[in-house]
C-alpha cells in the first residue's frame, strides 16, 4: 500500500473512531448481473442479464469519490464479462485510479484472464478442492488455475465462501495458497443463506470447527487475509450491523452494506467478514486495529 493512501484511510479512520462518523468510506459497484456461471450458492447472478452502462458507471464513480469513498469494488454476476462503449472492466480500475480512489479492487470467478495488473487486489473465487469447487462451482477448476499460472503481475487473493460441503477443505486450501506462483493469499467468508441457498448452511458445530481452523493456520503464518481478533465475533454474532461506512451500489440504487440487508431476517445470519471486520474496526476496537495494519499492510 502506498503511504499516501495509508495516510488518508488511517485518517478517516481516526476520525471516524474520535467523531463516531458513519461517512462511508468503501462502495461496490455491481457492473453486471450477468454470469457464466450458476454456482448452487449464488442469488444474483442472471436475474436480469443487465450490462450496466459505461455512462452511468463513470457518473457513479465520480459522485462516490465526491462524496468520500476512497476504496473501490467492482463485483458482478461475473464482473469481466462487462463491457460498454469500447470500455472492459480493466478501463474501469484505470478510470478509477486515475479519479483518485486509493484502492481499486475486483472480484471474479476466474475463468476468463486474470492478469490484470490494474487491481490493488483480485478477489478469485475458489470455493473448495478441486472435488468440491467443482460441486458448487461447475467444471472450472483447472481453467482457474491455469488462468493464475498465466497472471504473473496480479495480486491474486482467493475469494472463498465456507459452506457445509467444503468447510473441511480449509486448510487444504491454505497450503494451494501457499505453495501457488501468483497467489498472494487467501480471504474467507462463511455463507449467507439467501432464499434457495439454505441447503448449504452450516452448523454451529461446523461453524466453530471452521473458525478454530482458520484461527490455527493464522498463528501458523498462513497467508490469510483475515483478521484474527473478529472471528469470535463473528461466531458470537456479537457485531453491529449494517456496517454504514460500506455501500453498495447497483443500477443507480444504493445499499448501506450490502443487497442483503432488503432481506427480513438475512443480516442476521450474515457470513461476509468483511463487513465483521469493518464494523468492528471502525468502532474503534483496538484489537481489530491492530490486526487490521498487521494484515492489511502485508496483503494490499
Amino acid at each position: 500500500m502506498k503511504l499516501k493512501s495509508f495516510l488518508e484511510l488511517s485518517t478517516y479512520g481516526l476520525k471516524t473512531i474520535l467523531f463516531k462518523n458513519t461517512k462511508p468510506i468503501l462502495a461496490t459497484i455491481i457492473l453486471t448481473d450477468a454470469c457464466n456461471l450458476t454456482c448452487k450458492h449464488c442469488a444474483v447472478n442472471n436475474i436480469n442479464k443487465i450490462i450496466h452502462p459505461y455512462k452511468e458507471i463513470k457518473e457513479e464513480m465520480i459522485r462516490l469519490y465526491k462524496e468520500g469513498i476512497r476504496i473501490l469494488f467492482f463485483c458482478g454476476g461475473e464482473t469481466l464479462l462487462w463491457e460498454d462503449e469500447g470500455k472492459n472492466a480493466k478501463d474501469l480500475i484505470i478510470e478509477a485510479k486515475e479519479i483518485g480512489f486509493e484502492l481499486v479492487n475486483i472480484v471474479t470467478n476466474g475463468t476468463i484472464d486474470l492478469d490484470i495488473k490494474e487491481a490493488d487486489v483480485i478477489f478469485l473465487s475458489i470455493d473448495g478442492n478441486k472435488e468440491n469447487h467443482n460441486y458448487i462451482r461447475g467444471n472450472t477448476f483447472d481453467t482457474i488455475m491455469q488462468n493464475v499460472d498465466k497472471a504473473n503481475n496480479s495480486n491474486i487473493c482467493v475469494y472463498t465462501a465456507i459452506n457445509n460441503k467444503n468447510y473441511k477443505d480449509i486448510k487444504e486450501l491454505c497450503e494451494l495458497v501457499k505453495n501457488t506462483k501468483n497467489l498472494s493469499s487467501i480471504s474467507f467468508n462463511f455463507h449467507t443463506p439467501y432464499e434457495g441457498t439454505e441447503s448449504l448452511t452450516l452448523t454451529k458445530e461446523q461453524k466453530i470447527e471452521a473458525v478454530t481452523t482458520i484461527k490455527s493456520l493464522i498463528k501458523e503464518g498462513y497467508p490469510i487475509f483475515n483478521l484474527y481478533s473478529s472471528l469470535d465475533y463473528y461466531l458470537e454474532n456479537n457485531w453491529s450491523r449494517p456496517c454504514k461506512q460500506c455501500i453498495v451500489i447497483e443500477n443507480k440504487k444504493q445499499f448501506v452494506c450490502g443487497r442483503c440487508v432488503e432481506i427480513e431476517g438475512l443480516c442476521e445470519e450474515c457470513g461476509y467478514l468483511f463487513a465483521v471486520e469493518f464494523s468492528l474496526l471502525f468502532r474503534g476496537n483496538p484489537r481489530i486495529i491492530y490486526d487490521m495494519l498487521k494484515t492489511y499492510l502485508k496483503f494490499v
